[in-house]
């Protein structure tokens, strides 16, 4: 699974999906450029959406990468999913830094009811007009207060150009995002991965992910950041499709954001 660097003592450029009914999605989905165009429609299960790179991405890993060919047949119809809008997501983000996941289940489900509305979609202005005991009384630090009101800020007052960012490029939406209290470039990739499914996205800041080279690559020898970006080459434009199976082969519950 993912792992931040913050939680190490506890532990190329798509288009945003377009979804689909799951129905209709299958094995034969059209092989997708690294750019978005051709790219078959997304796959999505009620509220989950999934990316139509998935099944090229995986046959192109599969072909380039010996420990991929042996990883990704064990997850079967398994893929990366995605729930909510990009305001929540990053607010769970936040919420969920330096805690549990447990933990930061139960704070979210609290805060999340205080805010009102779908827990999938709250709404930033809501967010921001929040009292801070009332935010605090659900279970979030200060700063963890003071880092959603920022969120807020920025999508309530457009800081944030979320309609613009399918045709941005992954390092300008990460500008944008770090400018944001609280929001690393780790949590930044996550988001690129998890929210816009950007399918080449390498997060060499992520433990879990050296973690899972380490052991897959170097028989559990300890791996550099330049090791694992070297690891990496192999697997463009892909990238983040492998990082997933690399999460998986550590803990074969998949991880949503």
């Amino acid at each position: 699974m993912p792992l931040p660097p913050e939680r190490a003592a506890g532990a190329a450029t798509a288009r945003t999906p377009t979804p689909r009914s799951a129905g209709a999605a299958g094995k034969g989905a059209a092989a997708a450029a690294p750019g978005g165009e051709g790219k078959a429609p997304a796959r999505v299960a009620r509220a989950i959406v999934t990316p139509g790179y998935w099944d090229d991405a995986c046959r192109h890993l599969a072909r380039r990468d010996r420990v991929m060919k042996r990883l990704i047949p064990q997850f079967g119809e398994a893929r990366l999913a995605s729930r909510g809008d990009a305001f929540t997501t990053l607010a769970r983000s936040i919420v969920g830094q330096q805690i549990s996941v447990k933990a930061a289940q139960s704070v979210w489900d609290r805060f999340a009811a205080v805010v009102g509305g779908p827990s999938t979609h709250l709404a930033p202005r809501k967010v921001r007009a929040l009292p801070g005991p009332t935010m605090r009384e659900a279970g979030l630090s200060a700063r963890k207060c003071e880092y959603l009101r920022d969120l807020a800020g920025h999508f309530d007052d457009g800081h944030v150009h979320v309609a613009d960012w399918a045709q941005m490029d992954d390092e300008d939406i990460i500008g944008e995002l770090v400018a944001i209290r609280g929001i690393g470039r780790w949590t930044a990739e996550m988001f690129l991965i998890f929210h816009l499914m950007r399918p080449d996205v390498l997060p060499l800041d992520d433990l879990g992910l050296l973690k899972g080279i380490s052991l897959n690559y170097f028989s559990g020898e300890p791996v550099s950041r330049a090791e694992a970006r070297e690891v990496g080459e192999a697997w463009a434009p892909f990238r983040s499709v492998a990082t997933w199976y690399i999460w998986r082969s550590l803990d074969p519950l998949p991880v949503e954001y």
